[in-house]
Order: C-alpha cells, then structure tokens, then sequence
C-alpha cells in the first residue's frame, strides 16, 4: 500500500470541562497531554492518554457530535472492571460482559466506551 495508514485518534464531544476531568483524568486515570484555547473564554480541545491509547476530547461544537462509541483494548479488562469498582465513583459502577470479556461505560456527555481484552 502506497500510504499505509497509521493509530487512530478519536475525538469525542464533551459539554464541560470540569465534568470530564473528573471522568477521565480522576475516574479513568487518563493524564492530559495538552490542551488548547484559541482565548481563555472559548471552548477547550485536549489530548489525554493512557498508555497507547490516545483520544482528543472537544467542546468545539463542529467537531463530532456526543454518542460516538469507542473500542479500546486492554491487558485484562475485568481487572480494570474491579479496580473502577474499588474507586466508588459516584456516577458509575461498571458492570463486566462475560461474552464481550469487556467493561463498556458511557462518558457524561454520552460516547460510550468499550474496554476489551482477548480472553
């Protein structure tokens, strides 16, 4: 192939910063990589990781719109399960599908997210 395509980064839509800070930095344990305004007043757009997966979240209204789902795979996706548990996070409690072998948690602005693992 002529262009061999490379990682994926999706972007999902968020409504409020503070909200998702706590979802995927205190809750998800993502760090943020960068952020950036166009002023101090105007919509936030970040990068945040977590190992090898990389995901850009955007209050820019014309970027993508809330309700995207996400596939991203991990080491052992029930550990990941019971070590959210563990946290007591007030606005989710994941549950585990045995068929899937996946932990799928949707985000406060509605993307969902799916974490896997090969069993």
């Amino acid at each position: 192939m002529v262009n061999a395509m490379k990682k994926t980064v999706p972007i999902l839509r968020i409504f409020d910063e503070d909200k998702a800070r706590e979802f995927y930095i205190d809750f998800l344990e993502f760090v943020c990589d960068w952020e950036h305004r166009f002023e101090p007043d105007m919509p936030i757009y970040m990068q945040i990781s977590s190992g090898d997966c990389v995901i850009h979240l955007s209050e820019h209204y014309g970027d993508c719109t809330p309700g995207s789902a996400v596939r991203i795979e991990v080491e052992d996706a029930k550990a990941l399960q019971e070590h959210l548990l563990s946290k007591s996070y007030k606005y989710a409690r994941p549950g585990f599908d045995e068929e899937w072998h996946a932990v799928k948690l949707t985000d406060p602005f509605g993307n969902r997210l799916h974490f896997y693992s090969h069993k």
